[in-house]
């Protein structure tokens, strides 16, 4: 049945997917690359509504940290819903907020030694974007935010205006402002020093016709724009720079935090202290919508109510969220196990390397953030194709969709993690031969 001949059927038709073709707004985007209806998830699998089971590379594009349905998680989240806890609260103080903000303070903050304030600026990552780029401003009293080539930070305006996706800028519809770009580390094929050399040239020349920024917002490992990873050499000189210029560092991990490169914040192994963190996504525990802002505590200059959000008082992600930091951040067992299965999939992505040479595959990523870059963008595209058609859900990212993303729940079991680059490899070997 063709998708204009479903979007034609009355009510309760055959076609299970009918009504959305029929009536949900032409944006979506992941339904077509992956058109089923899911039922159930369980860990890192998936399950359609006629019984077929996909296991899950993808995860809430790094949301679902802790496997689909995550027993601790979801027990205390049934708790508090059965015991009437209470759900939405704007900003008022609640037990659940207090909750988790202790626990914040005491698995994350104080462990690292920051002494970061916390803002929840409302439910998704976007969100946190537009409220530090906000507040870079209103504390320096400069304009320009400076981003970085392949940048992703949201589909909001300002954000957006950071955003180096030409296809995502031009849904705007209007100039984009207030921002300029710099190059990444490593951009086209540019190395660390390079890279940090042109961008002190862009700040600190006179007639480089880029205004000193507010801030500078980066990505510890960029997920959209092609698993770029930043290396400690870049991020530290990055820091130096603004240090000496007076320039805020907004880190956006919103994608690459909460362990998924390997550590809670990607950023740890450079030894950077941004001045700005953003996290979202994966703090919610369990896809909960939950967004932080954490800034240095000079930094929090907002006026009561000056920025807000009818959501930003979630309370079941504040209870998600607690008991994700309670049972995996106590100690660092749960890191060393993410450590183990970085190498596996590393190894893994390596052999399909060196097993297919004139393919031209690199590999990218760190910790279980990984991906197959495909010097063709279409082979990339056969590659998800084949192996979605196989039981596995794994996206593409980069400027031309060219890296197939390798990004499971942190919790995949082995046998999850095994048999879903068992498949992975297969879709190659047929997209190749194909």
């Amino acid at each position: 049945m063709s998708d204009e001949d479903s979007m034609n059927q009355p009510a309760g038709a055959a076609d299970p997917k009918a009504v959305f073709l029929r009536r949900e707004s032409d944006v979506r985007g992941y339904c077509r690359s992956f058109p089923a209806v899911f039922s159930r998830a369980k860990g890192a699998t998936l399950w359609t509504e006629d019984g077929k089971a996909c296991i899950d590379f993808l995860a809430g594009a790094g949301t679902i940290n802790y496997g689909h349905n995550e027993p601790v998680i979801k027990a205390a989240v049934v708790e508090y819903l059965a015991g009437d806890g209470i759900l939405h609260s704007l900003d008022l103080h609640t037990q659940a907020k207090r909750a988790f903000l202790e626990e914040f303070e005491r698995t994350v903050l104080l462990p690292r030694g920051m002494d970061h304030k916390v803002q929840f600026p409302g439910p998704t990552g976007t969100n946190a974007v537009e409220a530090a780029f906000k507040l870079a401003r209103k504390a320096t009293k400069r304009q320009t935010i400076l981003a970085f080539t392949n940048a992703y930070h949201g589909m909001t305006l300002g954000a957006l205006a950071a955003t180096g996706n030409t296809f995502a800028r031009a849904g705007a519809g209007l100039p984009l402002l207030g921002t300029a770009f710099a190059p990444y580390d490593g951009w086209n094929g540019m190395s660390s020093a390079a890279c940090l050399a042109q961008l002190e040239r862009l700040l600190t020349d006179a007639s480089s016709g880029l205004d000193l920024p507010a801030a500078v917002v980066l990505e510890g490992v960029q997920g959209e724009g092609g698993i770029n990873v930043a290396s400690a050499e870049w991020l530290r000189g990055v820091e130096a720079l603004c240090r000496r210029l007076g320039i805020l560092v907004i880190v956006d991990d919103i994608q690459a935090g909460c362990g998924r490169t390997g550590s809670f914040f990607s950023f740890e192994p450079s030894g950077i202290k941004p001045d700005i963190i953003l996290l979202s996504k994966a703090i919610g525990g369990i896809g909960m919508p939950m967004s932080l802002v954490l800034m240095r505590p000079e930094l929090d200059l907002w006026k009561p109510g000056e920025h807000n959000g009818t959501f930003r008082g979630f309370n079941l992600s504040f209870v998600a969220a607690t008991a994700a930091l309670q049972h995996y951040w106590r100690d660092d067992a749960f890191m060393r196990q993410v450590a183990a299965k970085a190498g596996v999939v590393r190894t893994r992505l390596g052999a399909l390397r060196e097993g297919h040479p004139a393919a031209g595959f690199t590999v990218r990523g760190r910790g279980l953030m990984q991906g197959l870059h495909c010097p063709d963008p279409a082979l990339a595209a056969r590659i998800s194709k084949q192996a979605w058609q196989d039981g596995l859900i794994a996206e593409r990212s980069g400027p031309e969709d060219e890296v197939v993303k390798v990004m499971p729940p942190l919790t995949i079991s082995d046998d999850e993690l095994g048999r879903g680059l068992d498949i992975l490899g297969g879709a190659v070997g047929k997209a190749l031969a194909g």
